[in-house]
This record gives C-alpha cells, structure tokens and sequence, in this order.
C-alpha cells in the first residue's frame, strides 16, 4: 500500500512551519520565566529521565491538554509562556508542535534531538512523575 502522506513527508512539512530551537539554546532558556517546557513522550519514557520542571503531556492527548474547551485541558497551555516541546529524538515533538501552531498557538517550538541530544549536551534532568 502507498499511502498519500507518510512520516517523512509529515515531518518535512512540520519542520517548514514550525521553529526547532538547539539544544544548546534549549539548555540556556531551562528555568527561565516566560518558558513552558513540555514533555510529549510517554509516561514509561518520561519515568527514566525528563527535564526538570517540565510538563508531561503524552502525544496521544496533546489537543485535548492544548484545547481551554476540553474537560482536560491542563494551564500550562494558556498561561502565556513560550510553549517548548520535546520528545526523545525530535520527530514527535515536530509533529506536535505543528498541531499546535495549525491549532493556532502563536509560540511554539521543539528542541532538535530531544532528551537524547538533551542528556547528550548535560542538560539538567530529573526522574519523571
């Protein structure tokens, strides 16, 4: 089967439209006012190791965290702050940093590389929650 639209052409597409910040720029923002960091990974992943302070919101429920109209909506996302997600490698955070600038947030980006390049550069971490 050849399917219309596969995860290489998506993620093409994600990363023309959406801002990848480096790791490097990522560790430097870490902890600063006006900064949502948020972990898309799920929760198995998330347990081993995370970046501190972040927010877990798995993939799998990112538009109803995202949307204020959802019973789940969770503050993190309408509290102002520049929305920074991330994954393990990047892939799934382009994705879902496109789904929310198409829903209409205005400051989003992903880290490139992800946690790997994260705890590869010495980025503070934590045991996830």
């Amino acid at each position: 089967m050849e399917l219309k639209l596969g995860f290489k052409k998506m993620l093409a597409e994600a990363n023309a439209a959406i801002e990848t910040v480096s790791v490097s720029d990522a560790i430097q923002i870490d902890g600063e006012s006006g900064y949502c960091f948020i972990d898309i990974r799920e929760g198995n992943e998330r347990a081993a190791s995370t970046i501190q302070g972040s927010v877990h919101v798995p993939r799998g429920f990112l538009e109803f965290h995202a949307d204020p109209d959802s019973p789940m909506h969770n503050p993190a996302f309408s509290a102002g702050d520049r929305l920074v997600l991330f994954c393990a490698s990047g892939g799934r955070s382009a994705l879902a940093a496109k789904t929310l600038v198409d829903m209409g947030f205005p400051d989003v980006c992903h880290v490139a590389g992800g946690m790997a390049a994260w705890e590869e550069a010495g980025g503070p971490t934590s045991t996830g929650s």
